[in-house]
């Protein structure tokens, strides 16, 4: 990883030239001449046919290894594009940066893309360690919503080793717990049914109401399940995310967006700003003890609902992150979910943001 840098383009229309120019822009802040691989992240305007702009960038860096994604929002630590026809590209000049791997044997944690409906379990939980974002366009059903080498991906996915180098991965969840942790004792499938032998309804409504002392309605959009198979994994932040999807005030059912098992550990969790800046920059820092030397770029893929929407119109994440590293290239995209490894296993998560620093081996 000798020279790397990012570029970013945007205008009114979704052409190929917005490709182009965003490799161009990557080529000549780093003055890197032959790019080996360019990460190419387009918007969502690009999904439904994005060849013609895949090309114009291998084009503009002269090699095929362009690998990326469509997504809603893009940025680089140049600045974050929503809702506009917008291309971000990171260009490296090492020719063994990056790799498009065939197999899953590498022990380094996989660069991972993939569009919604490409998701599934046996695959995320395939051996190697992952992580990245769920891409797509607005609906998640581009044709083409991930491509490598220079051609989009039938299966929807694809995974990237980084080579030579130190990849240090972990999830941001930015959640203010509003309970202590308390086992599952009864649920089917989505729905959970009780908590430590009380319904579930009760439990949320009983850690809202020690929150909130003004009677407010529960605010199920800003509440999350927070789960793990143990109670320790909440102190080490190692556990995972699942929205609520519905409540039954009848039953006292909650529905989840994940499927969780009784015995399983849950708590109740807030969505909170200033929780989530306090959590990345840790998390950041956990990250750089990590490496051996200093980072040499970074990738952040945070969740739609975590971007400027959750910071009144400023991405703090990618402001404190440039903060910690002022002169790092970073990239990244606003997806329709993240992935990481969490505990040893891949989780896709929602509501968080996934930081991988990346350093050179020595």
């Amino acid at each position: 990883m000798k020279k790397i840098a990012t570029g970013l383009a945007s205008g009114g229309k979704a052409t190929p030239a917005l490709a182009a120019n965003a490799v161009q822009a990557a080529m000549d802040k780093g003055s890197i001449q032959s790019p080996s691989a360019v990460l190419l992240f387009l918007s969502a305007e690009f999904a439904a046919d994005p060849a013609s702009a895949i090309q114009a960038a291998a084009k503009a860096a002269g090699c095929t290894q362009i690998i990326g994604c469509s997504a809603t929002g893009i940025f680089t630590e140049e600045d974050w594009i929503l809702d506009s026809p917008a291309a971000a590209a990171m260009v490296f000049s090492d020719t063994a940066s990056l790799s498009v791997i065939q197999d899953d044997r590498n022990t380094q944690p996989l660069l991972t893309l993939a569009a919604p409906n490409a998701m599934n379990s046996t695959w995320l939980n395939a051996a190697g360690l992952r992580f990245g974002g769920i891409s797509g366009d607005a609906i998640g059903h581009g044709p083409f919503s991930v491509w490598k080498s220079g051609k989009g991906v039938t299966a929807g996915h694809c995974e990237v080793s980084i080579t030579q180098a130190e990849v240090a991965v972990a999830a941001s969840h930015g959640l203010k717990s509003i309970s202590t942790p308390q086992k599952i004792t009864a649920c089917k499938e989505h729905d959970i049914l009780s908590i430590n032998n009380i319904p579930a309804g009760s439990s949320l409504k009983t850690a809202w109401q020690a929150l909130n002392k003004n009677g407010d309605d529960i605010p199920y959009h800003q509440l999350v399940a927070m789960t793990a198979a143990t109670t320790d994994a909440f102190a080490e932040d190692a556990y995972d995310v699942a929205a609520i999807i519905a409540n039954d005030s009848k039953t006292g059912a909650i529905t989840l967006s994940k499927t969780l098992q009784p015995g399983d550990w849950l708590a109740w969790g807030l969505r909170d700003a200033n929780t989530a800046q306090i959590d990345i920059v840790k998390t950041a820092g956990k990250l750089k003890q990590q490496l051996s030397t200093e980072p040499s770029f970074a990738m952040l893929f945070s969740c739609l609902g975590r971007g400027p929407s959750f910071y009144d119109g400023s991405d703090q994440d990618l402001e404190l992150l440039k903060t910690l590293h002022p002169q790092l290239p970073i990239i990244g995209f606003y997806g329709n979910g993240e992935i990481a490894p969490i505990a040893g296993k891949n989780a896709m998560l929602q509501y968080s943001a996934v930081l991988a620093l990346v350093a050179e081996k020595r």
